[in-house]
């Protein structure tokens, strides 16, 4: 799916926000537990869908978006904050991202290791 289309589709969501789903998702279940995903394919998401342009490749924020990984905030509130966001991210609704492809992003998220110590990189101890 080309850039273009993936913005419409966003801006199309954004437009019908009022209405609902009638099937419960990740982020409206009770309860759910993390549901396996696959990281490799989470990465992938991860950066065809743009998510790298706020947050960062490697997940640890950016000057518009927050820190995501390492050890990112619960599975059911990730997901209720990607469905339904409160600031200026755009919400990603199962129509642009399914939950499939939101708890790969997640499994990807969870395998991010914390960046380096200041201490151990030489330019910064100088």
């Amino acid at each position: 799916m080309s850039a273009a289309m993936r913005f419409l589709i966003i801006m199309s969501s954004i437009l019908v926000m009022g209405s609902t789903l009638s099937a419960p998702t990740l982020a409206q279940a009770p309860d759910v537990a993390v549901p396996s995903g696959d990281v490799e394919n989470g990465r992938q998401i991860y950066v065809t869908y743009g998510c790298y342009q706020c947050h960062n490749y490697a997940a640890h924020g950016g000057r518009a978006g927050p820190r995501l990984a390492p050890r990112p905030i619960a599975f059911r509130a990730f997901a209720r904050y990607v469905r339904t966001p409160s600031n200026q991210m755009p919400p990603y609704t199962t129509e642009i991202v399914t939950d499939q492809e939101l708890a790969d992003i997640y499994a990807f998220l969870l395998t991010v290791p914390p960046p380096p110590a200041v201490d151990s990189i030489p330019i910064l101890n100088d």
